[in-house]
């Protein structure tokens, strides 16, 4: 029987696009739970579960009044922590992550739309997922308005910018969140930008930026596919401890 990495969608804007494409090319399946269209979000990680990925989305990490599953992922990801089952949130998953463990969610001075770059750290060389990157400048497809501000002294910053000092952390030792959107290609972005009305309008740069991630595309796509493929392997090797 393949693993199964549950998937929460956020919004129904960022699915989980090439992520799942990676992971399935390694034997790993996903279960979506769409959460912006009233499926629940389970508190705990069902049985059958082997990992579990936080989308992004357009809602604040912190905006549990108006969208009441943030608060039930936010405890998924305190139980994943607890029992060390591998977790990736993505960009709004990553900072709910953050907040899970008691870190800070902000608005950023300086929003990041399109392509950004930043430093994988040297410190990164033992991690099983960005071990590879450690070291490197690498760039990545962004679209968000807030970011962390502060995490706990255990979690383990693992690549971040001037704009945006945490790009990636790792909370324990199967438990990772970033900032960015490894997801999308040229296309999902397009989209984002033909609908937006307030991070679109940042500068006017949006027209740039579409065209930045299109001619990016080759590249994201070798950068990160390998990091979710190693990540799928935690995967494995968790169904394969568990069985």
């Amino acid at each position: 029987m393949k693993p199964i990495v549950l998937v929460i969608q956020n919004e129904i804007d960022d699915p989980v696009a090439l992520v799942g494409e990676w992971i399935n090319e390694v034997g790993v399946e996903v279960e979506v739970v769409h959460a912006y269209r009233g499926e629940t979000v389970p508190a705990v990680l069902p049985a059958h579960i082997s990992g579990a990925i936080a989308m992004g989305g357009y809602m604040g990490a912190n905006d549990d009044v108006e969208f009441p599953w943030l608060t039930d992922a936010r405890s998924l990801m305190k139980d994943v922590i607890a029992n060390d089952v591998p977790f990736f949130g993505i960009c709004l998953g990553g900072q709910l992550l953050a907040t899970a463990v008691d870190g800070v969610v902000g608005p950023t001075p300086v929003p990041e739309i399109g392509i950004a770059s930043f430093r994988v750290s040297h410190e990164a060389a033992g991690d099983p997922v960005f071990g590879k990157l450690a070291g490197q400048e690498v760039i990545a497809a962004e679209w968000h308005k807030d970011y962390i501000t502060d995490l706990p002294d255990d979690a383990v910053v693992l690549a971040g910018n001037d704009a945006c000092p945490v790009q990636a952390f790792r909370v324990g030792q199967k438990v990772y969140g970033v900032q960015f959107h490894p997801e999308i290609d040229a296309e999902i972005f397009s989209s984002w930008a033909a609908t937006d009305d307030e991070l679109a309008k940042i500068e006017n740069t949006i027209e740039q930026a579409c065209k930045d991630v299109a001619a990016s595309q080759d590249q994201l796509i070798s950068t990160w596919r390998p990091v979710f493929q190693a990540w799928a392997q935690l995967v494995k090797d968790y169904q394969g401890a568990v069985l």
